[in-house]
């Protein structure tokens, strides 16, 4: 086993199943949006891991000869840490990983408003090469709804500020996020957002409340209810036909997703919206995905 000291539940991008995953945070510093309860139990409080327990974790992982390639700063909010904490984690682990794997972190927006592009590019240089952004949706109304505590505007200034670092950036958009009545408007400002940003890869998941949706219900007041498979598709054609993007690596391949797709936007567009089109006119050509083969 590695020795880790983890306060579990432990969350992590799909993608990053092969890493470290280092615990320097435990929790989210925000944890009020609506639509996650990722971090509600008692001992997933918000706290900062003292370097000194990094240390002696990346020593363990060390003296045991496992293996490191690539590493993920958890838990949900890294990056609220002060610019000279997180170069003073990032020293620690090139002092006992000097094959400087990649390193990435889950990244809320508001974490940077007080970093500068400049600030960023120092912890590029030392290896912090990707920031996972959940910008949920490009809507200002629903960012509101759902207490992301973010805007447009700041979403795409920490996206910009990613870009300018020379990290990558790796977007989330929640598919029925907004319900029936704000379905539209939540593709084309999210796309608008994307068209804006052009990240380096964006996925979508469908949205889903395995422990019940009175929480998140309640801004709505009463205009939400779950898309149905139909109207999510829908949704994801307006995305997809109004994403301009040049060399973007989409991915709507979660375990939440109905419908698989994965291309590189723009130039597998007109096939993506093929086959949309295909399992929204011509329903069962496309292979979907059954209620109990998803996980949520």
């Amino acid at each position: 086993m590695y020795p880790l000291n983890y306060i579990e539940p432990v969350f992590r991008p799909p993608s990053e199943w092969k890493s470290l995953i280092l615990q320097v945070t435990n929790g989210c510093s925000w944890n009020r949006c609506t639509f996650c309860t990722m971090y509600t139990d008692p001992q997933k409080r918000f706290r900062p891991k003292p370097i000194e327990e990094i240390e002696q974790e990346l020593r363990g992982i060390v003296e045991a000869g496992m293996p490191v390639y690539r590493v993920f700063l958890a838990d949900g909010d890294a990056m609220t840490l002060s610019t000279r904490r997180l170069h003073e984690i990032m020293d620690v682990l090139n002092r006992w990983l000097p094959h400087r794997p990649r390193v990435s972190a889950y990244c809320l927006p508001r974490n940077l408003i007080k970093k500068s592009a400049e600030e960023l590019q120092g912890l590029r240089e030392k290896g912090l090469s990707l920031m996972y952004v959940g910008c949920e949706t490009g809507d200002d109304e629903l960012l509101e709804l759902i207490d992301k505590g973010e805007t447009y505007d700041s979403s795409l200034d920490a996206l910009q500020k990613i870009s300018a670092a020379g990290m990558k950036s790796s977007v989330m958009v929640l598919n029925g996020l907004g319900g029936p009545e704000l379905s539209e408007r939540h593709a084309i400002n999210s796309a608008r957002l994307m068209n804006a940003a052009q990240p380096d890869y964006l996925s979508t998941l469908v949205v889903e409340f395995p422990q019940g949706s009175e929480q998140f219900e309640k801004n709505f007041d009463g205009r939400w209810r779950k898309l149905s498979r139909l109207e999510l598709f829908r949704e994801m054609e307006i995305l997809l036909e109004h994403l301009e993007l040049n060399s973007t690596i989409f991915r709507s391949d979660h375990a939440s997703n109905y419908l698989v797709l994965k291309g590189v936007l723009g130039k597998d567009k007109e096939t993506l919206l093929d086959t949309v089109r295909t399992a929204i006119h011509r329903p069962g050509v496309i292979p979907l995905r059954e209620e109990w083969q998803r996980g949520l």
